[in-house]
């Protein structure tokens, strides 16, 4: 047996085990964000449907689990808070009540909050809202269009449109409290 290979293959399966403990963290705590341009691939000018700070919400139109249509547009003058959540998603349980807590407390119309659920069935999304005892409108997204047309990517995230209809704000993770108080005092809305 040839004691050069021996040594050799430890380093390597050392090597190996730090390179994929690397990956590992980065996937897990994400990489650096990257500038992002937003351009239409098809002519490469400003992509229409863009979704960021300081371009306008795109419209949208959503039945609450009480069939009742709501329309983004129809809130404008209003402060929005687009919650867009599941019900298998444990962040957004436990962010739940802190949104509900200043949605009771500063209920008014300057502000409403949509909760924008993805593609689960309403008897599902009622239940969970009930459970929660949530009074702010949980929005169906069948299919999850509306989320991909904000291009969401994980739970919850959270979009502040100003009145003027302009994402302000975009939260991606659960938010706690005093994220959610500061956030609405950025979008001046008191408590």
């Amino acid at each position: 047996m040839n004691t050069s290979s021996w040594r050799l293959g430890p380093r390597w399966l050392t090597a190996g085990i730090l390179l994929g403990l690397a990956l590992g963290l980065a996937y897990f705590f994400g990489f650096p964000p990257q500038p992002r341009t937003f351009t239409d691939p098809g002519t490469g000018g400003p992509d229409p449907g863009a979704v960021a700070v300081g371009l306008p919400a795109p419209p949208f139109a959503l039945e609450t689990t009480g069939g009742d249509e709501i329309q983004l547009e129809s809130l404008r003058g209003s402060v929005v808070v687009l919650n867009f959540w599941a019900t298998w998603c444990a962040p957004c349980e436990l962010e739940m009540p802190h949104l509900e807590a200043r949605y009771r407390q500063r209920s008014s119309d300057e502000w409403e909050i949509l909760a924008v659920n993805y593609d689960e069935p309403s008897a599902q999304v009622a239940e969970f809202g009930r459970r929660l005892g949530l009074s702010f409108p949980l929005l169906l997204d069948p299919g999850g269009v509306v989320q991909a047309l904000y291009r969401v990517r994980g739970y919850p995230t959270s979009m502040f449109v100003d009145r003027q209809g302009l994402i302000q704000i975009v939260h991606i993770g659960i938010m706690s409290s005093d994220q959610l108080d500061r956030y609405l005092e950025e979008m001046d809305i008191s408590l």
